[in-house]
């Protein structure tokens, strides 16, 4: 939190506090402070703001922002308070009020020195409100587009930095919304489904932690549905990138289960579903590549498919 913070010293060197004042013999209304607002120098609204931000009485703030667009439009302080006021919504949760009062100052202040800033905290707003990987990732992907935004935008900043790691995230949990699905279809045995959803984890998201898993239950389902070639040949490709994880373990065992490997070696055996594809001279053509016995050893991510 202490990027979003950094703003907040423009103000501290104000005026003293409405609560100090003494105007008022009892606590005001929001209406008789936005009338004494608009008879105030915007500078000590713009503090009774912060003040109130500090306070935690994001409302207050909220109000106090707008009173210095309404009173002041054209002034810096307007400027300010339109960042600030987004600032606000942000940190009393109100994601959708944020975003439409960045959206207002990305608008009419592109070239201010803070913009960088409003692009994150605006992909912030998103990047918050992604959900677990069992529901819906529409906001996960809006997360994406605004983080990507301000790594295009402002690619030496600090920001940008950020970004990028958080787009990282954001790619893991779609992926696994997709593991999700797979499983879901696998289990109700709509394999083609199943298939589409693993492959495109594969194809998508090869650097996410979902990956292994992914090629691991294409060997599940290949195997399933009797399609030997493509359940070695994706364990391949797991054995490749992964020889050590726990999935090509599980992957090579359900493949020596099925007695289209062999156990100790890993070759390939000749099954009755491989007797059709001999050549002309009646030997078996090669079955593709082998599955060599899982190591103790990492591996890393080459080729896929």
């Amino acid at each position: 939190m202490s990027k979003h913070r950094r703003i907040l010293p423009i103000a501290l060197l104000l005026a003293p506090t409405l609560s100090g004042c003494g105007i008022f013999h009892s606590a005001p209304s929001s209406t008789q402070i936005s009338a004494l607002n608009a008879r105030l120098p915007p500078e000590v609204v713009y503090n009774n703001g912060i003040n109130a931000i500090q306070h935690q009485d994001y409302q207050q703030a909220v109000n106090d922002f707008n009173d210095i667009e309404q009173n002041t439009p054209y002034s810096p302080w307007a400027t300010n308070a339109q960042l600030m006021h987004g600032y606000t919504e942000y940190l009393r949760s109100h994601y959708t009020d944020a975003v439409s009062a960045l959206n207002r100052y990305i608008d009419l202040h592109p070239a201010d020195r803070d913009i960088a800033y409003a692009y994150y905290l605006r992909a912030l707003c998103y990047y918050e409100q992604i959900s677990d990987v069992q529901r819906e990732q529409l906001t996960t992907q809006d997360a994406i587009t605004a983080l990507q935004e301000v790594v295009n935008r402002f690619p030496d900043s600090a920001y940008a930095r950020d970004a990028q790691l958080k787009i990282a995230l954001c790619q893991d949990q779609i992926a696994g919304h997709e593991m999700v699905i797979g499983k879901y279809y696998e289990e109700q045995h709509l394999y083609a489904a199943a298939i589409g959803r693993y492959q495109a984890v594969i194809n998508n998201f090869q650097t996410t932690n979902h990956t292994a898993e992914a090629l691991e239950r294409l060997v599940e389902v290949y195997l399933k549905l009797g399609l030997t070639d493509e359940a070695r040949r994706t364990a391949a490709v797991l054995a490749y990138n992964y020889p050590g994880s726990s999935w090509y373990r599980d992957a090579y065992a359900k493949l020596a289960s099925a007695d289209v490997i062999n156990r100790r070696t890993g070759d390939a055996n000749v099954l009755a579903s491989d007797r059709d594809t001999t050549t002309d001279t009646g030997t078996v053509a090669p079955r593709g590549p082998a599955t060599p016995p899982p190591k103790s050893s990492g591996g890393f991510l080459g080729w896929l498919f």
